[in-house]
């Protein structure tokens, strides 16, 4: 099993990346997130990978974090949903977007995937909303390993540069961190996995810049009872 690909791009095609790591191309089909997020032929590529072996093919896919990895290995799990139809909703949405829209029943959400129908889509939610808060509590040390995979090593190839994390990449790892470490803190409280990551989610998705202190907050007052 191959885990993570670590080298030297060679070309980007439509839905996948060839990387050079010591000499051996690998083909690792991306969404287009992720596609866009690598720099052109020539620089340092890094990404943790996920390996489909059938009887007649075998395809390497590749994500920026372990947290995307584990949502895709998720959602193929989902009786009628691929690898086509998993890399269509995390390139729809991202692996933050679809631990929100599962932790709030909002399969809307998953339905604006590209070739996802209502039907899977509510599938997708009802199968998986049980698992969205073991995800979202892998946050903090999963988003540093992630991270820290992201630099390549000097051995892995020749004249390569560390790549540098996009300001827009480091908010993402942020947020996934205050988001991890909130929904424990509401685990410490005693509230339910389910409806804690419903307030944490509902929350983030309000204010995407909060710190983990805000956020706990947040989940509070919706958590609170009305009336």
């Amino acid at each position: 099993m191959i885990g993570r690909i670590a080298g030297v791009i060679v070309y980007k095609g439509d839905d996948h990346v060839l990387i050079d790591v010591r000499g051996v191309g690998y083909v690792v089909y991306c969404t287009d997130r992720v596609l866009a997020s690598l720099g052109r032929a020539g620089e340092a590529a890094a990404l943790f990978t996920d390996m489909l072996v059938r009887e007649d093919l075998l395809q390497l896919f590749g994500f920026p974090s372990l947290v995307e990895k584990e949502w895709f290995r998720l959602l193929l799990s989902v009786q009628g949903v691929g690898a086509k139809a998993s890399l269509a909703i995390l390139s729809a949405v991202g692996a933050d977007g679809v631990s929100r829209a599962i932790a709030l029943g909002d399969w809307n959400t998953i339905k604006a995937a590209k070739g996802i129908g209502p039907k899977t889509a509510q599938r997708v939610v009802n199968e998986l909303r049980d698992k969205a808060p073991a995800v979202m509590a892998m946050g903090a040390g999963i988003e540093a390993g992630a991270a820290s995979a992201a630099k390549v090593d000097a051995s892995d190839a020749d004249h390569v540069i560390d790549p540098v994390p996009s300001p827009a990449a480091t908010a993402v790892q942020m947020s996934a961190s205050a988001q991890a470490e909130a929904l424990s803190a509401l685990g410490n409280l005693g509230y339910a996995p389910g409806e804690a990551a419903g307030a944490v989610a509902q929350a983030a998705g309000e204010a995407p810049e909060a710190d983990t202190a805000g956020l706990i907050r947040a989940a509070l007052k919706l958590l609170a009872p009305k009336g």
